[in-house]
């Protein structure tokens, strides 16, 4: 009986062990997906309001500049 409640609190000790590493990395994963579907959210929302797509500009700007 003895080395039965001995493999339970090793069993028991590691699980313990388990969860208090790997919690952290669940909570983050969590939250990084609550604010990617509030990207998508907001990412759908602003091409609902922008209204129909703008005719593509005739002219081409660059970054050119003296010592280049």
């Amino acid at each position: 009986m003895n080395a039965l409640m001995d493999n339970l609190a090793g069993i028991l000790t590691v699980l313990v062990i388990f969860v208090v590493l790997a919690l952290p990395a669940l909570i983050g994963l969590a939250h990084e997906r609550r604010i990617d579907r509030q990207l998508r959210e907001a990412a759908g929302r602003s091409h609902r309001e922008a209204g129909p797509p703008q005719r593509p500009q005739a002219f081409v700007t660059t970054t050119v500049t003296v010592h280049s």
